[in-house]
Order: C-alpha cells, then structure tokens, then sequence
C-alpha cells in the first residue's frame, strides 16, 4: 500500500488513515502529546473515546492540520513516493537492551547524579500501626533511618537492572525479593 492509499498517520482511536493535509484532533495533556505517545485523531467521537481509558480530569480536543506530504518529507518524516529512491538510509539500529559492563559499574542518570536526599522513606504512623497490629509492640523512632536506608538499597539495586535491560522505567521484577 503507498503511502497516498495510508495516508499520513492511523487514528489512534479507530485506526483510520488520517490523510495527508486533512483536519484533525489532538488530546491537549501533554502526555498525550509527546513524541513516542503522540496520539492523533481522525474525529472528536474518537478522541472522546480516549478520555475515559487515560483518565483525564480535564481535556479538550485541539484542531489541527496534517501536514501536506512535501512538508512531513522536509521535516523527516517519511519520503513522498515520488522521492523515495531505493538506497536509501537503513533506519538506525536499535539500542541494545543489555549492557555489556557489569551491574555494580552502570552510571546513574544524569538527573539522579547529585546526592540525593537522606529523608525517611517510611511512613511512621503506618509501620508503627504495623508493628502493632502485627505484635502488640510499639517502635522506637531509630527504625525509620535504618528501613529507609535498607529501601535506598533496594532502589539502587532495581535502578542497576532497570539499566542493564536498557529500560528508563524500575518495574516491580527489577526489586530483589526477599529470600
């Protein structure tokens, strides 16, 4: 199928082609917006069927054009069909999704470089009402430095897996579990 029969993009909704220069929708959150998500809309209908499965407290749908095919090939995006030439560029290879350097070398990010805050991580009125609940025992207020600094652990450990596996997000499989 050419590109003119696919049309610039698919709703996200209903998967329609949404063609080359035509009116369309986009959701205003911004993580609706962004360009790994960038959700596009062929009609309002669809954009409102999208509203209850992202949970938006409040959205509205944004007018917008498609861009003509000369202009999504300037900005590039894809080649019209009549410059496409039959060497071009492979897309770039993927990025590995391990690394190659051992767990305990990976680097932190650079946002998570700066120390960060030594604060207690544990709600007290929660694990004291625990401890209680669970042995009648009350817990001295020491407790709390000592989880929190067993709970940093914990994340470093998980950030380093989330890392070799080439991931921006700690999921629960990258937290150790108890042995």
């Amino acid at each position: 199928m050419t590109d003119e029969a696919q049309g610039w993009r698919r709703c996200s909704s209903c998967k329609n082609p949404i063609g080359f220069g035509a009116l369309h929708w986009v959701c205003n959150v911004s993580t609706c917006n962004r360009p790994r998500t960038g959700l596009v809309f062929c009609s309002v209908s669809c954009w409102e069927a999208h509203v209850p499965v992202m949970r938006h407290r409040e959205s509205w749908a944004l007018e917008k054009s498609a861009p003509t095919q000369e202009e999504w090939a300037r900005a590039g995006g894809a080649a019209a069909p009549s410059q496409r030439t039959p060497e071009a560029p492979s897309p770039a290879s993927p990025r590995p999704l391990a690394s190659a350097r051992p767990a305990d070398t990976l680097p932190l990010a650079p946002a998570a470089r700066r120390e960060a805050p030594n604060e207690i991580l544990i709600v007290a009125s929660k694990l004291k009402a625990y401890v209680r609940a669970r042995s009648g025992m009350n817990t001295s207020d020491g407790v709390f430095d000592v989880l929190s600094d067993s709970v940093r652990a914990l994340c470093d450990e998980a950030i380093r897996s989330a890392q070799r596996d080439g991931r921006k997000t700690v999921m629960e499989r990258d937290i150790p579990r108890r042995r």
